[in-house]
C-alpha cells in the first residue's frame, strides 16, 4: 500500500463521520488491523460489507481498499490458493478499471494476485507471477511504499522459477534503488533476499543480511517475529549449527495456527530431526496430516506435495513404511492439479523407494493375539502409527483387529484408507444388515470423515430400520442438511432408536429454531432409571429454559441434584458472577461480565455500545459447561470467573446506552460518580485505559482521558440521566461530554460540540 492511500483513508474516515456513516467510517480504519493481528471472523464480516456500501455509495477507491485487504487476509496468513483465486483475479482487474487505476493501492491488487498463485503451485505459476508482477513495477518506483512488496513477490517467483542466482542480482539492484530514494526497505524484502544468498549457497552472507535486517520495518509486524526465527532457523540448519538452530525454530504451538508458515516449518524440522536434535513423534506426524488436508480444502496443491513427502521421510526416520507409502500415493493424487510437475515424479519414487527399503519393526506378540495387547496397551505412551503397522495384515480379516487398525487410521488422518479396508469387510465381503451395530457406526463414521457420502447412502440402502436411518442422519448432521436429519432421526427413534436418534433429531430440530420440540424429544432422559449422561440432562435444561419451560427445568436440576429457591414459575435467583460469551456485529465474540441467576440463565451487569444485540439487563440463556477449565487451587478460584458461550436472549431489559468521554476527574470525583449511578441501579462501564489521552485545551497537554456507556432502563428517560451528568460533572475541573445524548435531548449540543473539538475526543 501506497503512504498516499493512509492519507486517503484518513479523509475518507473524516468525510464518512461527517455523513453520519461513524459505522462504516470505524470499519474502515479497522479492517487491515483485521487482516495482519488475524481476526479473520471479523474481517470476513466486516471487509465485504464495507465493499458492498462503497460500491452503493459509488466509491470505487473505498471498495478496492476492502477487497484488497479482505483478499490479503486470505492469501496471507492463512495461505488461501486456488480457493481464492478467482478472487483475487477479479480483484486485479477491478483495479485497473479507468476508475479505480489512479488509485495509489491499485498497484498492490498485483501483489494478492501473485500471492494468490504462489499459494496454489508456486513453481507451475512462476512465469504468469512475474509478468504480473513486471508490469505492476512498471507502474511504480522506489519512492512508492507499494515498490518493496512487489520487488518482495518479484524475487520470490524468481525463486520459484529456479533462478536463485537472479534473484539475488534483482533484490541487490531493488535495495539500491530504495536507498538512492532515501528508503529503507521492508524487513519482507531483506528476508527473501536472505533466501536468495542461501539459495545460491552463499549461507553466511544468509545470516548476515538477515541480521542486518533485524531493525527494518516490516510490513507485517505482527508475523515478524514468528517468521525471522523461522528463516534464521532455516539458515542455521543449512550451515550445519544445529543447536543454534534447534533454539531459533518457533515451538509447534507458535506456528500452528499459522498455515502460510507450516511447509517450511515443515522441511526444517525434518533436517533438525536426522541428527536427533528434535522429536520426531507420531503426534507430529499426524499434524503434518492434518495441515495437508487445510491445503487440500483452500486448494495450497503445491503445499500438498511438499508436506506429503516431508512427512513421509520424517515418517520414515521414525519407521513407519506404511504411512511413508501412503503419504507417497497422497502426493502423486495431487499431481493434476499442478502447473507444473518437473522433478516431483521422481521425489516421489524415492519415498517410496526409501519405504521399501526400511525395515520392519517386529510386533510386541503373535498376530493371533496383537488385539489383546492394543487393549492393554498405556493410552498415553502407545505408538498409533506402530499399531496400525502391526495390525496391518489382520486387517480385514479378523473383525477385531479391523475396528482397531481402521479406527486407528482415521485417528491418524487416514479416515479414507481406513473406510476402504472397513467397507470390503462389512459390505463388499458380507451382508451388512447381519453386522453390529457397532460397525455400522464406526464405519458410517469412516466414510463420512472421508467424505465418501455416496459410500454411506449405499450403506444405509442395504441396512434395515431403524440402522438405515441413524446412518443417513448421521451423514446429515455432519452436512448440517438438519430437515433431512430431522426426518431421519424421527424414523429412527419410531423404530427403536434409542438415545442416539433422540439427540440426533432434537439437535437437528434446534437448528431449525424449535427448542420447545427439540426439548420434548430429549425429555425422556429425565425420567427414573433412563438410559442418558449429565450433558444430555443438560441439554433439555438449556433447551427448556429458551422456552421458559420452569417445570422441565426444576425437573432437570432435580435429577442434577441442584437446589433451587423456587418451586414455580421463573427462576431468577442471585448465583455468582460469570463471563457470558456473546456474537458481535463484526464477526467476532464479546466477553460480557453477567451476574448467573439460575441453571442456565444470566442477566448481564455491563452496558454494551450502541449497535448490539444485547445490553446490560438482559436476561440470556448460556450453555452452562465451562469454555475454560477451572483451576484446581483455591488461590486462583478465588479471582476465576466462568466463561460461558451465550445461547440465546431470553428477556430484554429494554436498556439503553449512551456514550460519555472527556479528561479523566480526580480519584473522589470519580468514587463520587460511580456511587450515584450504582445507586439509581444504572449500569456503567469504562472501555478506555490507561493510554487513553485527551489534548488540554489550554496548553495541548496530554492529560489522562477516560470514555465508555452508562445505559438506563426502559423507565428512565434520556432528559433524566442528561440532568443527573449534568450536576455530577460540573464542579469538574475539566467537563465530560455526552455529545449523542445532547443531541438526543435537545440541550446544549454546542457545548458538547465545543468540548469535544477542544479536548481531542
Amino acid at each position: 500500500m501506497d503512504v498516499d492511500i493512509w492519507s486517503w483513508v484518513g479523509g475518507t474516515q473524516r468525510q464518512l463521520h461527517e455523513a453520519g456513516n461513524a459505522g462504516l467510517a470505524m470499519a474502515l480504519g479497522d479492517v487491515p488491523a483485521q487482516a495482519l493481528e488475524g481476526r479473520y471472523g471479523q474481517l470476513d464480516v466486516v471487509a465485504p460489507a464495507v465493499a458492498q456500501q462503497a460500491e452503493e455509495l459509488e466509491q470505487p477507491w473505498l471498495e478496492l481498499f476492502a477487497r484488497y485487504w479482505h483478499v490479503i487476509g486470505r492469501v496471507g496468513d492463512r495461505a488461501n490458493g486456488a480457493v481464492a483465486l478467482a478472487d483475487a483475479r477479479e480483484l486485479a482487474e477491478f483495479a485497473q478499471r479507468s476508475d479505480v487505476s489512479d488509485c495509489p493501492a491499485a498497484s498492490a491488487a498485483a501483489e494478492a494476485l501473485a500471492i494468490t498463485l504462489a499459494n496454489t503451485d508456486g513453481p507451475g505459476y512462476a512465469d504468469e507471477r512475474l509478468a504480473i508482477l513486471g508490469r505492476a513495477l512498471g507502474t511504480v518506483g522506489p519512492d512508492s511504499l507499494a515498490f518493496s512488496g512487489l520487488t518482495t513477490q518479484y524475487v520470490a517467483a524468481l525463486l520459484d522459477d529456479g533462478k536463485p542466482a537472479e534473484a539475488v542480482t534483482y533484490a541487490e539492484a531493488a535495495v539500491e534503488r530504495l536507498r538512492g530514494a532515501g528508503r529503507e526497505a521492508s524487513w519482507e524484502l531483506a528476508a527473501v533476499s536472505a533466501r536468495a544468498l542461501l539459495a545460491v549457497g552463499r549461507g553466511e552472507d544468509a545470516l548476515a543480511a538477515l541480521h542486518a535486517a533485524n531493525g527494518f520495518k516490516p510490513d507485517d509486524p505482527v508475523a515478524k517475529a514468528r517468521r525471522e526465527g523461522l528463516l534464521h532457523s532455516g539458515i542455521l540448519a543449512e550451515l550445519g549449527r544445529i543447536e543454534d538452530a534447534v533454539e531459533s525454530l518457533p515451538d509447534l504451538d507458535v506456528v500452528g495456527e499459522h498455515p502460510r508458515e507450516w511447509v517450511e516449518w515443515s522441511q526444517v524440522v525434518r533436517k533438525l530431526a536426522a541428527g536427533a536434535s528434535i522429536a520426531n513423534s507420531w503426534q507430529l506426524g499426524r499434524v503434518m496430516r492434518q495441515w495437508m488436508s487445510y491445503f487440500e480444502t483452500m486448494g495450497g496443491h503445491r503445499a500438498q506435495v511438499e508436506l506429503a513427502l516431508t512427512a513421509g521421510h520424517l515418517a520414515i526416520a521414525r519407521q513407519g513404511a506404511w504411512q511413508a507409502r501412503e503419504l507417497a500415493d497422497l502426493a502423486e493424487a495431487v499431481l493434476p492439479e499442478l502447473q507444473s510437475t518437473a522433478g516431483l515424479a521422481e521425489r516421489i519414487a524415492e519415498l517410496r523407494a526409501a519405504a521399501d527399503a526400511a525395515p520392519d519393526v517386529p510386533p510386541p506378540g503373535p498376530q493371533g493375539e496383537l488385539v489383546s495387547y492394543f487393549d492393554a496397551a498405556d493410552g498415553r505412551t502407545a505408538d498409533p502409527e506402530r499399531w496400525v503397522g502391526w495390525l496391518w495384515p489382520q486387517s480385514g480379516k479378523d473383525l477385531e483387529a479391523t475396528r482397531r487398525h481402521t479406527t486407528t487410521l482415521g485417528f491418524l488422518g487416514y479416515a479414507p484408507v481406513g473406510a476402504d479396508i472397513y467397507w470390503k469387510m462389512i459390505v463388499v465381503d458380507a451382508d451388512p444388515a447381519n453386522a453390529e451395530e457397532e460397525d455400522i457406526a464406526y464405519l458410517t463414521g469412516l466414510l463420512i470423515e472421508a467424505e465418501q457420502d455416496d459410500r454411506v447412502l449405499d450403506l444405509a440402502s442395504r441396512l434395515t430400520s431403524p440402522e438405515s436411518h441413524l446412518a443417513l442422519a448421521r451423514l446429515y448432521r455432519a452436512r448440517e442438511r438438519w430437515e433431512e436429519t430431522s426426518a431421519e432421526a424421527e424414523l429412527a427413534v419410531q423404530d427403536g432408536a434409542g438415545l442416539e436418534g433422540r439427540r440426533l433429531w432434537s439437535a437437528a430440530v434446534q437448528h431449525l429454531g424449535d427448542n420447545a420440540a427439540a426439548a420434548e424429544i430429549l425429555k425422556p432422559v429425565l425420567a427414573e432409571g433412563a438410559e442418558g449422561e449429565e450433558e444430555d440432562i443438560w441439554r433439555v435444561i438449556v433447551l427448556a429454559t429458551a422456552t421458559e419451560d420452569w417445570a422441565t427445568v426444576r425437573e432437570g436440576a432435580a435429577k442434577l441434584g441442584m437446589p433451587l429457591q423456587s418451586a414455580e414459575g421463573p427462576i431468577e435467583e442471585e448465583w455468582h458472577l460469570i463471563r457470558a460469551i456473546l456474537p458481535a456485529p463484526d464477526g467476532s465474540q464479546r466477553e460480557v461480565l453477567a451476574v448467573r441467576t439460575g441453571p442456565a440463565t444470566a442477566r448481564l451487569a455491563i452496558p454494551q455500545p450502541r449497535g448490539m444485540e444485547y445490553n446490560a439487563g438482559d436476561v440470556v440463556v448460556v450453555d452452562p459447561r465451562p469454555l475454560e477449565p477451572i483451576p484446581d487451587s483455591e488461590e486462583e478460584r478465588e479471582n476465576f470467573v466462568i466463561p460461558f458461550a451465550g445461547v440465546s436472549i431470553l428477556r430484554p431489559g429494554g436498556f439503553t446506552s449512551w456514550f460519555f468521554d472527556g479528561a479523566a476527574p480526580g480519584e473522589h470525583e470519580w468514587t463520587e460518580f460511580n456511587e450515584l449511578l450504582a445507586e439509581r441501579g444504572w449500569p456503567m462501564w469504562v472501555y478506555s485505559d490507561d493510554s487513553y489521552k485527551v489534548t488540554h485545551p489550554g496548553t495541548g497537554e496530554p492529560l489522562p482521558g477516560v470514555f465508555g456507556w452508562i445505559a438506563i432502563p426502559p423507565t428512565v428517560t434520556a432528559a433524566e440521566l442528561d440532568a443527573v451528568l449534568d450536576d455530577a460533572t460540573e464542579q469538574w475541573v475539566h467537563p465530560l461530554a455526552w455529545l449523542d445524548l445532547s443531541r438526543e435531548v435537545g440541550v446544549e449540543a454546542e457545548r458538547h460540540e465545543r468540548i469535544v473539538k477542544e479536548y481531542g475526543l
